[in-house]
């Protein structure tokens, strides 16, 4: 039990590391270094439709704010403590990661025409998107009918796809500058990798973590409290 723990907080503070670590990131990139885009937008070639800059940098800067909500509250609400002794922030908090995954969506879906690398990616989006909000309102179902085992492994497989983009660059900058692989291409295998390793490492932690029924009264039951 103790161990299980401490892989347990070991792994949620790898997180809330990486998180933050990657929001500072895509923050200064695209509010201070970059804030027009041009090195991401240069790589955007064969685009069967132009791209209205104005309206293009405006969905993408509402596409990082709300992304980096979802990231914060999502990890926010897998804090136990707070799942414990503040029932309702952790309520709230969940509807504000739906909203904000439900942003996040509707301007991935505008700018995936867009994509670097074409249809094929585009569809990928599209796709992921679906996926995305499909797990997330899954998870809400989930809670909704006093599944709480259920409703935390949704919930880590949809809060894995907040990670999307890290893992697309990262995928990118491996096959591009390791191994000198065409950037449109890079990105291609990124998108494809991204979407894979979303769902391995969701199961991944699941496995390492939720080994154990949840020591959660399940919200509504006359014992609205932890049990652990």
């Amino acid at each position: 039990m103790r161990r299980l723990q401490s892989r347990s907080k070991s792994l949620y503070l790898l997180m809330i590391v990486v998180a933050v670590v990657y929001m500072l990131y895509v923050t200064y990139v695209n509010f201070i270094h970059d804030p027009q885009a041009a090195e991401f937008l240069s790589h955007k070639t064969g685009l069967k439709r132009p791209v209205v800059l104005p309206v293009w940098l405006n969905v993408m800067y509402v596409h990082i704010v709300f992304a980096c909500v979802a990231m914060i509250a999502g990890a926010i609400n897998f804090s136990t403590k707070i799942l414990s002794k503040h029932r309702r922030l952790h309520r709230v908090n969940g509807y504000l990661y739906l909203l904000s995954v439900a942003v996040v969506v509707l301007t991935s879906g505008y700018m995936a025409p867009y994509s670097t690398g074409g249809k094929i990616n585009s569809i990928a989006f599209n796709v992921m998107n679906l996926i995305f909000m499909g797990l997330t309102a899954t998870a809400i179902v989930q809670i909704k009918r006093k599944q709480v085992d259920s409703h935390r492994k949704w919930m880590v497989r949809s809060y894995a796809f907040c990670f999307t983009n890290l893992f697309i660059h990262m995928f990118t900058f491996v096959f591009h500058n390791g191994f000198g692989i065409e950037y449109a291409l890079s990105y291609t295998l990124g998108v494809y990798g991204a979407l894979v390793l979303n769902f391995a490492l969701a199961e991944f932690v699941i496995l390492c973590i939720y080994t154990r029924p949840a020591a959660i009264v399940p919200p509504g039951n006359k014992k609205d409290q932890a049990i652990a």
